[in-house]
Order: C-alpha cells, then structure tokens, then sequence
C-alpha cells in the first residue's frame, strides 16, 4: 500500500448560511469549533437546508483524493455501527479505499462535522467528534501501517489519552509520517506537542501560513523559512492567494494558485492539495511537480460543493 491514512471518521453535513448565522450562534468564521453536546449540535442544525451529506474527515477526503489519482490507499478510523458509519464505510469503499477497521456497537454516535459555507465561500465548521475521538491503540492495525510507504495523520485527532497513544503506536511502527496541523485552534491547543512533532517526529509537515505561523511564534514569513531550512525536513505551506511553498533543507520551491477559477466552497481545500502534493511525493516527483499536483487538486475542489472531487465533472 502506498499510502495509509489515519484520522477522524467525520460524516460531513454540508449547509449554505449567511454571514449573520455565524456571529449569532457566536462563531468565528473559517475556524472549527469543537461541540461536545449533542443537543447543542442539533439546535445549530435547526432550519438549516443540507446541501450536501458525504463521508468526511481531513485525512479521508485527503486519501480518497490520493485513490483518485490512481494510489493504493486505506484508512483507519473509528465509526459507530450505526446509519451514519454504515454510510461512511459504503463511501470509502465506494472510492476504492481499503477500509482497515470493523465497526462495531459504541457508547457515542459516528462523529459529524457541520460544515457552514457563507457567500464568500469560506466554511466554518461545527465538528460533534462522537466515537471517532475515542480512537485508540487497538484500532491501529500496526501490519497495516508497516506496509505502507507513508502513514498520513491530522492534527484534528491528536489529543491526550487514547488518541495520543493511538499516534504513538503508528508513529513508532511508520516507514515515514506525513501530518497536517489542521487548524490553527489545534496549534494553539497542542502547541508544545504539535512543535515536538515537526521538529523530531515528522517526515513531511503540512500547514497553512497562520498554522505555522501561530506554531513557532514567528513575526514574520521569513522567519517560517528559516526555521524550515534549518528543521531540514519537509515542510509544505500553503499561503491562500500567495500560492504554496515547499522547503527541505536550503531548497525552497513556490507555486502560484490558478488564475481565473469559480469560487465556490474551499472546504477540502487544504486536503486536495495534500493529496496532489503526496502523489508527486510517492511517485519520485520534483518538488515544483508536487506543489503543482497539489495546486490542480485544490483548484478542481474549491469549484464545487464539499470536499470530495466528482471524478465525471
């Protein structure tokens, strides 16, 4: 298998707002907002019209882009044995993932992220983990993970407890580990950890430019490029109109975003573009070829509607 993704089993629910639903439900636009009630996950979900229901998950929607491309993928990721896991595994399957986990009955429902898309198309999200954030030891199949290339993780999923151990075991048996910070609430959240990951654990680190930013406390850009030049590892940022970066070492490659697009929704956005760049990485690319894939796959996903690509459009 060449890539092995591990990460939150999320069944996006996708849902068209205005500006005024995200300030009056006190939310703060582009960011994830972590729900532990799941009546208060309701409430939000009340008059809302769904556009859109599909299997989701950073890492999930980054290796279902990777399958897409022509990649042996699966995926672990803790689901509930109830409609919504049944759906998440049909849509896995559906894309020619190998799903590397058997649900079974849980305390908690399979986890839900609402996703609210407002006018500019930024989405903010709602994310009800349910039993994906109970992932634990016993649901990493270490053979799984030793066969694979690279494991690709989230930052979504890091936390203490059986999460944290269930990183650890995966870490520990990978052949090379990829991660996405994810959000810069995950950074703020587990900043000395996230920091001890990319500095000594991490084979290739993804991050938008507040991710890495707010991580090591950097004043400016070139402050993020000198501490990746001496970090001496791969570290790929993704800048919004600025375009992506790619730094291993002193070789330092940017690519700039496509002109001319339809923006629709960037949910997924971010996940694409890993997807396209971990192709390039996988199959002895350059770096600019990389970064190049990578751009593609995150133009194609922001002109439509989630974070899934329609291979027939």
């Amino acid at each position: 298998m060449k890539i092995l993704g591990i990460g939150n089993a999320i069944v996006d629910v996708i849902c068209k707002v205005e500006d005024n639903f995200i300030s009056q439900n006190n939310l703060t636009k582009s960011t994830m907002k972590l729900i532990f009630d799941k009546g208060e996950f309701k409430k939000l979900l009340t008059n809302l019209k769904i556009e859109k229901t599909v299997s989701g998950g950073s890492v999930a929607n980054s290796i279902v882009g990777l399958s897409q491309l022509g990649n042996k993928v699966g995926f672990i990721g803790k689901v509930n044995d109830d409609e919504f896991g049944s759906k998440y595994e049909e849509g896995l399957k559906k894309e020619k993932v190998k799903y590397i986990y058997s649900k079974k009955k849980e305390e908690l429902p399979t986890g839900t992220c609402l996703i609210l898309v407002t006018p500019d198309s930024e989405r903010t999200m709602c994310t009800f983990l349910g039993t994906a954030g109970k992932i634990n030891e016993s649901d990493v199949d270490v053979d799984a993970v030793k066969e694979s290339e690279i494991i690709l993780l989230e930052g979504y999923l890091w936390d203490e407890g059986d999460p944290k151990k269930a990183f650890e075991k995966a870490i520990t048996n990978a052949n090379k580990v990829a991660m996405s910070l994810s959000d810069q609430f995950c950074v703020d959240r587990h900043k000395p950890h996230f920091l001890d990951l990319v500095k000594n654990r991490l084979d290739v680190t993804f991050a938008n430019e507040q991710e890495i930013t707010a991580l090591i406390d950097a004043k400016n850009f070139d402050e993020v490029i000198n501490f990746s030049k001496v970090l001496g590892k791969l570290l790929v940022i993704t800048r919004g109109a600025k375009g992506a970066v790619a730094i291993k070492g002193e070789e330092v490659v940017e690519c700039g975003i496509k002109k001319d697009i339809k923006l629709v929704d960037l949910t997924g956005a971010g996940d694409l573009f890993a997807a396209g760049f971990l192709h390039g990485h996988v199959n002895n690319l350059h770096l600019a070829e990389c970064l190049k894939k990578g751009t593609e796959m995150s133009s194609k996903v922001i002109q439509q509607i989630g974070a899934r690509l329609n291979p027939n459009e």
